[in-house]
């Protein structure tokens, strides 16, 4: 069972996100909060597998606190690109769009607690072309070049920016899944990286992942 803990500071709509999860299997919330200072006593006291929280609400620097204790999802919308980039310096572990289906929401939940990320289409489109277009703040963390990983891992990195699943690189490179995990692991910990988002953001800065219409240069 995921245990989830649920801060937004609109009560109704906190509310309708309490029963959505609970009504669903395998989820059931442990708590929920309508501000950071809350949230991170919550999530230091009863350590719920996601914390589930509004990148709206006032003081997003408890993500930093709460991001010790469980993993974070974010809910987010289109015109928040700045709190995005703070998000990740803080430790979030997913971002999904808070006009999102309900099973998109729910699977993306299940995704973060076992140690997926979650990045909405829509958030990465905007923060790749951050990348692009040279904005400073849209670093979270500080590049490491690719020459220490071997090809193997550069190839699964390059497939992870491609936004395929672990199963589907395993199945693209004839290994088993495991074998796609432990190189993934290996690139995140020589690249410094802390999510699978920011491998994935990593990809196209580094000019693994090329977007449709970008050429690739020397």
């Amino acid at each position: 069972m995921t245990r989830v803990l649920v801060v937004d500071d609109q009560p109704l709509f906190r509310a309708g996100l309490v029963a959505l999860l609970n009504a669903s299997p395998g989820l059931t919330v442990i708590g929920e909060a309508g501000d950071g200072d809350t949230a991170a006593a919550l999530a230091e006291s009863s350590r719920p597998d996601v914390v589930l929280l509004d990148i709206r609400l006032p003081g997003l620097a408890a993500l930093a606190r709460v991001a010790t204790s469980a993993r974070v999802l974010v809910l987010t919308t289109f015109d928040l690109d700045e709190h995005v980039h703070e998000a990740l310096r803080l430790g979030a572990a997913g971002f999904v769009l808070k006009e999102s289906e309900p099973a998109r929401l729910i699977a993306a939940i299940k995704a973060v607690a076992s140690g997926e990320m979650q990045f909405s289409p829509t958030v990465m489109r905007r923060l790749v072309a951050a990348y692009l277009r040279g904005d400073p703040d849209a670093s979270p963390w500080r590049s490491v070049g690719l020459e220490e990983l071997t090809d193997r891992e550069r190839e699964v990195l390059r497939l992870v920016g491609t936004g395929l699943t672990n199963t589907a690189i395993a199945a693209r490179l004839s290994v088993t899944e495991g074998t796609v995990k432990t190189h993934l692991n290996r690139v995140m910990t020589k690249l410094r990286l802390t999510s699978r988002a920011q491998a994935v953001v990593m990809a196209y800065e580094s000019r693994l992942v090329v977007p449709q219409g970008v050429a690739r240069t020397a």
